[in-house]
Formats: C-alpha cells, structure tokens, sequence
C-alpha cells in the first residue's frame, strides 16, 4: 500500500512529503519542551550567523551536484546514439549480404540495449553489462569479411564510448558528491534544529513560525541535495530528480522495431524455407 500510495504523489512534491514527518516531530518536541519551561537558550546574532553559514555550505554541496547532473542529462542520449549507430551499420550489412551474422549482431545490440535499461533499474549486475559490450568483438569479427575495414574501426569507437558511458553512470550513482561536506552540512543542521526548538522565542507562536520556515529550508535543502547526488536512482521509490531515460528508451523501440523487419525480411527471402539455401547465404 506505501509503494502505490508513493507512486501516485507527483515526483516534483516528493521532497516535500518526506520532510513534512521530521518538522511535524520537532514541531512536536517544541510543544513539549515548552509545555514544561525547558526553552533554555535565546536567539542572538551568532545563532542566524550559523544558520546563514549552514545555507551557504549547503549551496556550495549544491552547485557541485548540479554539474554532475547537468553531465548526466547527456548521457542517455549519447548512449541512445551509440546503440543507434551500431544497429545502422549491422542493419544495412544485413540488408546488403543477408548474412546471419549481421542478423546475429543486430539481435545482440538489442540485447545490450535492454540489459542496459534493467541495470539502470539496478534489475541485472554491471558486469552482465560489460561482458555484453565485450561480446560485440565476437561478432565484429564475424562480419569484418563482409564490410570494409574502417566501418569495424567506426563500431568499435561506438563501442568504446558506451563502455565509458556505463562506467561513468556507475561512478555517479555509487559516489556520493564529498561524504565529509555531507557530513557537517547534516550534524551542523541537527545542532541548528536542535537548537531553534530549545530557544526561547516571545511570542511563541513566532517561534514556532521560525521552527517551521527554518527546518524546512534547511531540510529540504539537504533531501534535495542527496536526491540530485544520484540522477540516476529510478530503483529508489523517493527519488525525484532523475534524468530522462526517454532517449534510450525510444532507441530501444527503435532496435525492437529493426530487428522484426530484418525477421521478416529473412522470412519472406526466396529459400527461407529451405535449409540448403538459407546455409548458402
């Protein structure tokens, strides 16, 4: 009932809904504390110096993650492109020679293609991954008779490049952006919320304004930083700011749409039903 009741809220208010439980608890242990007279500390000038420190640190942490995730807007659209060019070259050796090895390399790219788009769901392991892209060799070594010398150099770039692309996507989402930065950006926004329910503020309800608009700032600020750490964190059901797999996915329609007119062009070739002939092309 959570997953579903997590799925219906709009990606964009998801940080909201997780931050709205802690301010609900501190607003809570303000209650308390002032119910029984143990507001002991006051608000001075050091105190808002700490919490301007706190946001500036935050925003540091904030522009660093934004470079990576400007970075990783880009990268499913490069991979999209490499399976793209791929899929032309051993579609049209194939429609050219009819060879069941272009055929073979074509289902294999399609293969990768969706092996890539699980394991960015975390649903297949980095190294089926990589042992994908190495078995291109095979079959670039399958058609090199057929095609021209610097057609195999141009796949073998394509190839290449996803490899460094999947590297890239695993460095991302398995390093955090520096953990000591989140560290003190985390205990000094403990200490800061700690605080501001133990002041004491006259009149109360103005301290508990401050409580709310303070903690959810500073929250926020901290959710939003760890979620924008990851772009790529579609297995987690909290995450909110990933990026678009939809260049990928539409390459991926794309390879499933190639490989059925390449069967069907296979199916209906003169000889496809007769095995000598078939073995002769």
């Amino acid at each position: 009932m959570l997953n579903q009741l997590a799925k219906r809220i709009p990606k964009a208010h998801r940080i909201f809904y997780r931050v709205l439980p802690f301010i609900a608890l501190l607003v809570l242990a303000k209650l308390v504390l002032h119910r029984f007279g143990l507001e002991l500390l006051s608000i001075n000038a050091i105190f808002s110096g700490l919490i301007g420190a706190n946001v500036f640190l935050m925003g540091f942490l904030l522009s660093g993650v934004l470079s990576d995730y400007r970075e990783s807007e880009r990268l499913p659209g490069d991979m999209a492109a490499g399976l793209a060019t791929l899929a032309d070259e051993m579609q049209s050796l194939h429609q050219r020679t009819c060879a069941p090895v272009a055929l073979a390399a074509l289902e294999h790219v399609h293969t990768l293609g969706n092996t890539i788009h699980q394991w960015l769901h975390k649903r297949e392991r980095s190294r089926g991954v990589m042992t994908l892209i190495s078995g291109l060799n095979e079959h670039f070594l399958a058609i090199e008779p057929l095609t021209q010398a610097n057609f195999i150099a141009r796949l073998k770039q394509e190839q290449s490049a996803i490899r460094r692309i999947i590297i890239r996507i695993h460095t991302i989402r398995e390093t955090e952006f520096i953990s000591s930065g989140y560290f003190i950006a985390r205990t000094t926004t403990f200490f800061l919320l700690l605080g501001l329910v133990a002041a004491r503020i006259e009149p109360f309800y103005e301290s508990l304004f401050f409580l709310v608009v303070v903690s959810y700032l500073l929250l926020f600020l901290l959710f939003l930083i760890g979620d924008l750490d990851n772009p790529f964190g579609y297995y987690e059901q909290e995450s909110s700011e990933d990026v678009s797999l939809k260049p990928l996915e539409d390459a991926l329609t794309d390879l499933q749409d190639r490989l059925v007119k390449e069967r069907q062009r296979v199916a209906l070739s003169p000889g496809a039903s007769d095995p000598a002939a078939r073995d002769a092309h």
